[in-house]
């Protein structure tokens, strides 16, 4: 333990930028004599080095420590109370109940009131600055596709910031014959350059599968040429810190900056990343509502992972969207947070997810099946399934608004066959990420676009011709209807 101690200190002046080895040495030596470890030789230190490194991955010696014991977070005080933090919160998420959460037991008149609150509640959350008027988007150039014509935008959201999108306008939609839209939010990594099927606009953001895992998908998630291709008028955004909205991303090979620090100082200014994802995003929706060659009746939002956070708070909070593609796993995060503590072989208990997916205050008030739930009656398909009973929740919703025909829900093609699927209520605790995965119903190698089910329904709402065939299309294995 002493050791450790001593180490644990030395790391933290190297890792806070301090003055480099010598200053490091200088404070072990000061350190090491403290406790009187000195006179020590050159071999002798760096064995103290060495064996304290190995406390950070080994449990203390003679520390019997059992993965399957610890499993679950248990007191084991007779009053019930949690001497370890990480116990208090899970107490909390055991028994605390959202304020707002969706009652099945709801009348119509009920739910719609419940509706208006819960919009309320989220704007409040979300926190958007009050700002001064803009300058108008303005548009940068244009140039000819194969069936359609592309054009780069930047919008001015707030002092300081240049939010910059594309807008791919298929042939045949004017100011005389406008056509539906929809804007097109990206998974983690992704950027809007893909989105669009144009080329990267650096060559580290090159999707090629070795320095971006999440894009092994790259051609299938081309989600806004996919609904250019069928007739919309499709626009890709970048999320805040991705692509051409990064800093120095394209120096360390990645498409993404460091989006814990970018939400933390959101956080302590009052804000939050997944808040001004939002806010940037509804100005160049009412930018695209105001073009004389998109119909304002039929606009429609499409999300893939991280892209489904943003997507859900706008539909929430706007009553003219008239769609939602959610490309994801829908799931309860305080379910997640809850069944996720299996320890590894270090004691250390899963992690949370990154800091922008936090609201803060969010968990107090509802979970997201909630905040889809919400969006009924307005149709809404939801393309890799997740645990069935929050999926359940959705559907009761829209029974309840009157139009359960609004809801399409495909799972994945591994979980297409109840029999295969987890589908117990409550999902257990003390599993690690993997075995909440399983649980979830969710395939993470097939997390993806789901072009071949989110086009063709889209359009069929949107009353547009047949697109045929999407490109790419659905794997095999694909179930091709939705499942009820």
């Amino acid at each position: 333990m002493m050791c450790t101690v001593i180490h644990c200190r030395a790391t933290v002046t190297r890792s806070a930028g301090g003055c480099g080895a010598a200053c490091d040495r200088r404070s072990f030596c000061k350190q090491a004599a403290a406790f009187g470890l000195f006179p020590l030789g050159p071999i002798a230190y760096l064995g103290v080095v060495v064996g304290c490194s190995l406390g950070l991955f080994v449990p203390a010696f003679g520390q019997e420590f059992d993965i399957e014991r610890e499993r679950i977070i248990q007191s084991e005080r007779s009053d019930g109370r949690q001497l370890s933090t990480r116990g208090l919160i899970h107490h909390l998420l055991r028994t605390e109940h959202p304020k707002l959460a969706f009652d099945p037991e709801f009348t119509p008149e009920e739910f719609a009131a419940w509706q208006l609150r819960v919009r309320d509640k989220l704007e409040e959350l979300l926190n958007f600055p009050e700002v001064a008027p803009q300058p108008a988007p303005k548009k940068l150039w244009t140039e000819d596709r194969d069936g359609y014509r592309l054009e780069k935008w930047e919008a001015y959201p707030e002092p300081g910031s240049v939010v910059p999108y594309l807008v791919l306008i298929p042939d045949g939609v004017t100011p005389e014959h406008p056509g539906p839209a929809v804007m097109c939010f990206s998974g983690s990594s992704d950027t809007k350059e893909n989105l669009a099927g144009e080329p990267p606009l650096h060559p580290s953001f090159e999707p090629d599968g070795r320095t971006h895992a999440g894009w092994r998908h790259a051609v299938r998630n081309q989600q806004a040429l996919q609904f250019a291709k069928a007739g919309l008028v499709a626009v890709a955004v970048d999320h805040p810190g991705n692509g051409e909205l990064s800093d120095l991303a394209k120096y360390r090979k990645t498409s993404a900056d460091d989006r814990n620090t970018l939400s933390r100082y959101l956080i302590d200014a009052g804000r939050s990343y997944l808040g001004l994802s939002v806010f940037q995003k509804r100005q160049i929706l009412q930018w695209l509502r105001s073009q004389r060659f998109v119909d304002a009746d039929r606009i429609a939002l499409s999300g893939h992972s991280l892209g489904t956070e943003p997507l859900l708070m706008m539909a929430v909070l706007d009553p003219q969207i008239q769609a939602m593609v959610w490309n994801d796993f829908l799931c309860p995060n305080m379910e997640r947070a809850k069944v996720c503590t299996k320890p590894d072989n270090r004691g250390v208990r899963p992690p949370a997810n990154f800091l922008g997916h936090c609201v803060p205050g969010l968990w107090e008030w509802f979970d997201y099946p909630d905040l889809v739930a919400s969006f009924a009656p307005r149709p809404v398909i939801l393309t890799e399934g997740g645990p069935t009973h929050s999926l359940n929740l959705v559907r009761k919703a829209y029974e309840i608004a009157g139009a359960p025909e609004n809801v399409s829900i495909h799972y994945y093609p591994k979980y297409a066959n109840p029999t295969d699927r987890h589908d117990g209520e409550p999902i257990p605790e003390g599993l690690d990420q993997n075995e909440w995965f399983e649980y979830a119903n969710v395939d993470v190698p097939c997390h993806y676009f789901k072009g071949y089910f989110a086009i063709p329904w889209l359009t069929k709402h949107f009353r547009l011709p047949d697109c045929g065939e999407v490109y790419p299309p659905a794997p095999p294995e694909a179930v091709p209807e939705p499942l009820k």
